[in-house]
């Protein structure tokens, strides 16, 4: 029976509570109404990816009540960056769709942690939101090699969770998606919801309200760069058509609601630069 005891406590003192692991180095709680902080984040600016319908600015982003507010609106105006002359999708004459993209590039860079972020997304057709993170080495080391983290991701009835990386332009995914119908369809669509990065030296596990969605090894990555080993930046963006579908028949505005994010790290990893 002594023995017994003694084995006991010696496990449970040996065990670390889980808790105590993670210290809190980085975090935007959105509790002051105005613009986000400028010590926090960056923005992306004009037509940037994928053949989206907005043209990203940042006063489509104010934090208010609490929350961080990235809203979408359908107004029509000059593209200032049209060029008569100019080729590719991205030289459209006229905006006919805004809203915003914060990042944390050059401000905020890390390497391994917790990344979790509360939100409330909009589900309606055209919506496309995103939580993720990419390489901090882009653009010189150009995309997928440089890694993408998609945390949280929607379009057309379905959340995500992908890694993404690869060599010379070639993209290789590990996508889990998840149909809405299955966690409540429009009731779940109301509500606001954690999503949640564990990365390490071996993994990165992507979680939506304390359930798994995708583990990624990262000795899988059979980039050069060991692009999963290396800083990553933030994004938060609330993207329109394109993937998301057709907008046309949605009201508008399309809103990604933040109530906060945050980034922990345990006290022998490494910290942002």
């Amino acid at each position: 029976m002594c023995k017994t005891i003694v084995t006991l406590l010696l496990l449970l003192t040996a065990t670390p509570l889980p808790a105590a692991e993670w210290k809190l180095v980085w975090h935007d709680e959105f509790d002051h109404d105005g613009k986000p902080a400028p010590a926090n984040w960056d923005y992306e600016h004009g037509f940037v990816r994928n053949q989206e319908l907005q043209y990203y600015q940042p006063e489509n982003a104010v934090c208010r009540g609490g929350l961080l507010v990235i809203e979408a609106r359908r107004e029509h105006k000059r593209n200032p960056t049209y060029r008569p002359a100019g080729k590719g999708w991205r030289n459209r004459e006229a905006i006919d769709y805004t809203s915003a993209c914060l990042i944390t590039k050059g401000i905020h860079e890390f390497t391994y942690g917790k990344f979790e972020m509360r939100a409330r997304i909009d589900t309606r057709l055209g919506s496309w939101p995103a939580f993720w993170t990419i390489g901090a080495s882009a653009p010189k080391v150009s995309w997928p090699a440089c890694g993408e983290i998609d945390i949280m991701e929607y379009y057309t009835g379905t959340v995500l969770a992908n890694v993404c990386h690869g060599l010379q332009g070639k993209q290789k995914w590990l996508t889990t998606k998840r149909p809405i119908v299955e966690m409540g369809g429009a009731a779940w669509a109301k509500q606001f919801h954690v999503w949640t990065m564990l990365w390490d030296e071996q993994r990165i596990d992507l979680l939506l309200d304390d359930m798994l969605m995708t583990h990624f090894v990262i000795a899988d990555d059979e980039s050069a760069r060991a692009a999963f080993r290396k800083p990553q930046y933030l994004l938060l963006n609330q993207a329109i058509g394109s993937t998301g579908g057709d907008p046309a028949a949605t009201k508008f505005p399309v809103r990604l609601e933040v109530d906060w994010v945050r980034v922990y790290q345990r006290n022998d990893r490494p910290r942002e630069p």
